[in-house]
């Protein structure tokens, strides 16, 4: 045994390839350093726009739950409260979303002055959502839902169609067209000269107090200055992580809240409060029927397009009865979670308000 493997070490080739070890593992070592000395290549245009989106081939969205929420119970006050997310799961779809596509359409067509917003700066990257959702995303995430017919693609969920691609189309027939298809918000944060990423258009049907017009190039911090709290604990966190964002990133936060007047998702003021203004509280805030009263959960997500780097804002809204809350076992938690914010944070969500009502009661035992 010992004979053989002394006559294969000393075999010509085997001799040649000893001498010449010391010098291929130099080379290679070499190799390896330079490669770390070398910027890294950044993704393609193509390479994001391949990342795999999985179909649901068997997908009905009428069975379908909506996806039951509760941030109170794992998100602190005042923080960014980020979780990775997949391309996959950007738009939600389930058996409310005829629906909420009803409440929408008239939004659309009698309000564009405050549900529709296009400009010279965000043009270009309403077109590349456009590409986005419309072409590349629906038809592939929900061939049960949209079929490319030729130059068309159909709903056939409500039997509507849109156009395949974007020519011909005005910047706000795009829009139009998104928010006539998905139940999802969409604002457009675009960076300008300095790199500050700011408010330049939307397609928001579903505001929470939000009035979208008035914020038109805003910065995240001039957005969120009335909300206490946000510029000592995120404002330059949240500037920084734009800043660092990669096209093709997919995040998710959510934002929550009582809602006591009503179910209706267009909300351009009233369930925030603002101190020093000329805001008028009314009397369903002091004293809410609690039939009215509603959990607000916005699930966002947030990812930077490849061409125009514009960081899109994705918001769905859904609301749930307080007393369907109540009834599941989470008054309390919801309660305690409203009794443990900030006071700064409590008076913006109105809790001095309904508070005095809505609070003892999803204290009381089922």
């Amino acid at each position: 045994m010992l004979a053989v493997i002394y006559e294969k070490i000393l075999a010509p080739g085997a001799i040649w390839f000893l001498l010449l070890a010391p010098v291929l593992l130099a080379l290679t070592q070499a190799v390896k350093a330079f490669a770390k000395t070398q910027p890294r290549k950044q993704a393609t245009e193509n390479d994001i726009m391949d990342r795999k989106i999985e179909p649901l081939l068997d997908f009905d969205f009428r069975k379908v739950d909506p996806i039951k929420y509760q941030p109170y119970k794992t998100q602190g006050h005042v923080t960014m409260g980020i979780q990775k997310r997949v391309r996959s799961d950007w738009i939600r779809m389930d058996r409310g979303y005829l629906k909420r596509i009803e409440e929408r359409l008239p939004l659309i067509r009698e309000k564009p002055e405050f549900t529709i917003g296009t400009g010279e700066a965000v043009n270009p990257a309403i077109e590349e959502l456009y590409d986005e959702i419309m072409i590349k995303y629906l038809p592939a995430r929900f061939p049960t839902m949209f079929k490319i017919r030729g130059k068309l693609v159909e709903n056939l969920a409500t039997g509507t169609t849109y156009p395949f691609n974007t020519a011909g189309l005005t910047h706000a027939q795009m829009l139009a067209y998104t928010g006539e298809n998905v139940e999802e918000d969409f604002y457009f944060m675009c960076p300008d000269a300095e790199g500050q990423f700011r408010l330049q258009g939307y397609i928001a049907c579903f505001p929470g107090g939000f009035l979208s017009p008035a914020r038109v190039g805003e910065s995240v911090r001039e957005i969120h200055k009335p909300v206490p709290g946000y510029e000592r604990k995120l404002g330059l966190s949240v500037d920084r992580y734009f800043a660092r964002m990669q096209p093709g990133d997919f995040i998710g936060r959510m934002n929550w809240s009582l809602q006591v007047d009503g179910a209706d998702l267009f909300r351009t003021d009233g369930n925030n409060y603002y101190p020093g203004t000329e805001q008028v509280v009314t009397e369903e805030k002091e004293d809410p029927l609690l039939e009215e009263c509603f959990l607000r959960v916005e699930h966002q997500t947030l990812t930077k397009l490849p061409r125009t780097h514009a960081v899109i804002f994705t918001v769905r809204s859904y609301m749930t009865p307080l007393h369907q809350v109540k009834a599941e076992g989470d008054g309390k938690a919801l309660a305690q979670a409203i009794e443990s914010m900030p006071e700064g944070l409590g008076h913006y969500k109105m809790r001095q308000y309904w508070g005095r009502k809505v609070l003892p009661w999803l204290m009381e035992d089922i």
